[in-house]
């Protein structure tokens, strides 16, 4: 069975309070039922105050059977939106503007 990476996000976004999540599939696959590496970002207050191996288990809990199904790897990096800003790339700035997470002139 196969995923598609907006499928993992919608997971992650559906089972996560407030969170953005961009998911991408960084490893070219020549096979349908080659297996399948993904690699995500999570920003989330609801991470506040845990500890990245917390944060890490909330993402691969919203996976949930997917995990063991139709994903075989999956990278991830997470971020309350504050370290985001601090630390993220950029790339999901829009998207938690939009949501409310950052702040309108946070660059």
């Amino acid at each position: 069975m196969t995923i598609e990476p907006d499928a993992v996000a919608d997971l992650i976004e559906e089972h996560l309070p407030d969170a953005v999540a961009d998911v991408t599939a960084p490893r070219i696959h020549n096979d349908e039922a080659e297996d399948a590496h993904f690699a995500a970002v999570v920003v989330s207050p609801a991470f506040e105050g845990e500890s990245l191996v917390d944060q890490h288990q909330r993402v691969y809990d919203a996976v949930g059977d997917h995990m063991t199904r139709s994903v075989h790897a999956l990278e991830i990096k997470t971020y309350t939106p504050e370290a985001y800003a601090e630390h993220g790339d950029g790339a999901l700035a829009g998207e938690l503007r939009e949501a409310g997470l950052l702040p309108i002139d946070e660059a």
